[in-house]
């Protein structure tokens, strides 16, 4: 952290802005007065209040998405000093200790909506492919529900502080980027069936691994464990993990995440053989 003593009169903020889906991408630089234990969120309402450059040119405030700005809601996600990580926990004092500016942009995994705001549906629409939910066969009081082990009790936790905050997709080489653009006369329902399939052809990343892990040692979830695993075992599944390990590396919450890559490899393997016993039995 920076001393008291050697704390600076102003720092600069670079931030990369685009004014809209497929607009140009431009940098702008801020000037703004030092205080201590600021955080990049405050910085960015400090710049918005602001709307001035640091050359004095009148602007429009940045846009960026936030939520709880206590690193549980996952909404705050940008790339900070060349570093994927969320914005309300990075702090300026840290920062600085490696110059004075900080350098802000969006993820570059997702289609910019506005600015530092990117559209993480993509993310979403994984977990609707793998099923990420416990079925329910109704909302009224089914009693109390099975017993879950110690064991799988402390493999699920960490599981589940998942925030869908995109870091570990951002940092994933094999994750490509899929943005496409509303062609002229296409309804806004047929473009969002064309974005849901192309989202859902692509590559599911380890975070939406890492919950079928998660759903499936669940002792109601398990129940549709094998209908999961035939998810992994299709197009945008396991396979295309190539175990580079930089998801684990900058996940928030550090969440296991190659421990559940490997256990879905195997499983998705097992469930695959499995399956086509079943059908050789069933021909015969």
């Amino acid at each position: 952290m920076i001393a008291h003593a050697n704390k600076p009169k102003t720092f600069y903020v670079k931030i990369l802005r685009q004014d809209g889906p497929g607009k140009p991408s431009y940098w702008q630089r801020f000037e703004l007065d030092y205080e201590p234990e600021l955080n990049v969120i405050s910085v960015l309402q400090k710049i918005a209040a602001k709307a001035k450059t640091s050359s004095g040119q009148k602007t429009t405030p940045v846009c960026w998405d936030c939520g709880c700005l206590e690193e549980v809601c996952g909404a705050c996600t940008m790339i900070i000093n060349g570093r994927v990580r969320q914005s309300c926990s990075a702090l300026v004092d840290k920062l600085l200790e490696d110059g004075l500016e900080i350098e802000l942009r969006p993820m570059t995994k997702f289609p910019v909506v506005r600015d530092l705001f990117v559209d993480r549906s993509r993310m979403f629409t994984a977990l609707k492919k793998i099923k990420g939910w416990i079925p329910a066969d109704g909302y009224y009081d089914l009693g109390p529900g099975p017993k879950q082990s110690r064991y799988d009790q402390e493999v699920a936790y960490p599981l589940s502080e998942c925030m869908t905050c995109g870091c570990c997709v951002e940092a994933c080489p094999q994750y490509g980027k899929i943005e496409l653009t509303q062609r002229s006369g296409e309804s806004d329902e047929a473009f969002e069936d064309r974005k849901t399939d192309a989202y859902t052809s692509g590559f599911v990343g380890p975070a939406a691994i890492s919950q079928v892990v998660l759903f499936n040692l669940h002792p109601t979830g398990k129940m549709i464990a094998r209908d999961r695993l035939d998810v992994m075992a299709q197009e945008g599944g396991i396979q295309i993990c190539g175990n580079a390990q930089n998801c684990v590396a900058v996940c928030p919450k550090k969440i296991p995440l190659t421990m559940s890559i490997g256990k879905i490899g195997r499983q998705t393997t097992f469930n695959t053989l499995r399956r086509w016993f079943d059908r050789g039995a069933k021909a015969h």
